[in-house]
């Protein structure tokens, strides 16, 4: 039975993915600094289906080395995953430290061990400046892309687009991981896969205003509590592709498989994994689902201000992907959100607390 280990297992992604190998019949381990709102949530769950769990911070290379015995792939999630996470300066050097030493000392325990690597990058990788400077067309509820850059299309953005240019710091240690990882995969001949990943939405995500807006959406709605549309005129229009957490963990189990059978095919390359323009939403077509889902029409105000690496439009186009792993997003927005209200409806008491 192949032995699986994610970093930052009790975060959203790490935990589903956890949950999903397990069903698939492997081995997970799973490793967290339990520092997160909501692990102290999903931490029971994990160990109640047989994860095993150690408390490791991955900033720490001693943590690592505590880990006993023989894994088949590395899946590392840990990350400080809000995207203004250091833009006022004070917690810079935090976020260094967790989402680019973390990633280096994931990848070094990596090397030591031959284990191959999955790592969970991010599509702010790509420049938002560059985004945000193309032309748009302004419909009653989104805005539309027309053209503007290389490598970006009414289809999304291709990882053909040019990388030059400002990403916020939360990018920039995104890609600066990736660069190491790629440099690691050549260098030492360990087999590794990137997955540049959009929005990520559905059940058991403690979603922020800063990091997985579409559930922070949804569960703002159900609870009642006011929004803001923020920047770009205050009105919403702003466009983002979301991927159903269940799209994205089948997407990895099939990189896995790859990777144990194949894994002189992957040398650090790269991969787009997003909802897709099939799967793409403004904040304004957002609030218009989650009033009816819920029935709750709660207000929402405009604040015309943009907050700092904002983007006007950002979709995934998935490129090579679906070709390579035979996987295509099967979630649509509407379902995204309703899988979401069901959860929040289901666990209400449990959860009420993080959201409120």
């Amino acid at each position: 039975m192949a032995r699986i280990l994610i970093t930052g297992g009790c975060g959203f992604i790490g935990s589903s993915l956890a949950f999903d190998l397990v069903r698939r019949g492997y081995e997970v381990t799973v490793v967290d600094n339990l520092s997160r709102r909501g692990s102290e949530v999903i931490l029971p769950r994990l160990l109640a289906q047989g994860v095993e769990f150690h408390h490791v911070d991955v900033r720490n290379p001693e943590d690592l080395e505590k880990l006993k015995g023989c894994f088949s792939c590395l899946i590392e999630c840990s990350a400080e995953p809000s995207v203004l996470s250091g833009a006022a300066g004070d917690q810079a050097l935090y976020l260094l430290n967790v989402n680019l030493k973390g990633a280096v000392n994931s990848f070094e325990w990596a090397r030591l061990r031959g284990v191959p690597v999955i790592f969970l990058s991010s599509s702010r990788v790509y420049p938002y400046d560059c985004l945000n400077a193309c032309r748009y067309r302004e419909t009653e509820t989104r805005f539309e892309f027309i053209d503007g850059c290389p490598g970006v299309s009414p289809g999304g953005v291709s990882m053909e687009m040019p990388m030059d240019g400002v990403r916020s710091l939360y990018g920039a240690t995104k890609l600066s991981a990736e660069l190491i990882l790629r440099e690691y995969a050549v260098q030492y001949g360990l087999p590794a896969i990137i997955n540049r990943c959009g929005v990520v939405a559905g059940p058991w995500q403690m979603a922020r205003a800063d990091q997985g807006v579409f559930t922070f959406w949804m569960a703002r709605h159900y609870f009642k509590i006011p929004l803001q549309y923020i920047g770009f005129g205050g009105n919403g229009r702003q466009v983002r592709d979301l991927l159903h957490i269940e799209d994205l963990t089948d997407l990895l189990a099939r990189q896995i498989a790859a990777l144990i059978d194949r894994p002189s095919d992957f040398r650090g390359t790269v991969f787009n994994a997003g909802g897709s323009v099939r799967s793409s939403l403004s904040l304004r077509e957002a609030t218009e689902i989650c009033r009816r889902i819920t029935g709750n029409d709660i207000a929402v105000t405009a604040r015309m201000d943009n907050r700092p690496s904002d983007m006007i439009w950002y979709v995934t186009d998935n490129g090579a992907t679906g070709k390579t792993f035979g996987w295509d997003p099967r979630k649509s927005p509407e379902d995204i959100l309703q899988d979401i209200f069901v959860w929040l409806k289901d666990n209400e008491t449990l959860i009420q607390e993080i959201f409120v």
